[in-house]
């Protein structure tokens, strides 16, 4: 029983981890971490995986500006993501927060080849 306990344990604070734990590979910053996961983002999002909305290299791949994504936050448009649920409007999330949540999802983008 204590053994059970203890997986259900584990299991649950991996899954609080959330982006620490399903991104290992990608070092994320810890003050991302807790806005992603303060906000609820972890729930459906992962740095570099398909969850239940896409990866935010992908959200990154489109070239949105910051103010952009600050507004798809508060107001989703699912058409730019056929295949995905829409995602549910988070206006609770201060401008501040999402416009560095912006900034960290455009730091995802592709570098641009370099020039020989």
């Amino acid at each position: 029983m204590k053994k059970k306990i203890g997986m259900l344990w584990a299991t649950a604070v991996a899954l609080m981890m959330g982006i620490s734990t399903a991104n290992a590979q990608v070092k994320v910053p810890e003050n991302i971490t807790a806005l992603m996961n303060k906000y609820t983002c972890s729930a459906c999002h992962r740095v570099d995986a398909r969850l239940v909305g896409p990866a935010y290299t992908d959200v990154a791949k489109k070239k949105y500006t910051n103010e952009k994504i600050v507004e798809l936050i508060y107001k989703p448009e699912p058409a730019n993501w056929p295949g995905y649920p829409p995602m549910v409007p988070m206006p609770q999330v201060p401008k501040e927060d999402a416009l560095t949540l912006a900034k960290y999802i455009n730091s995802l983008a592709p570098k641009a080849a370099a020039k020989k």
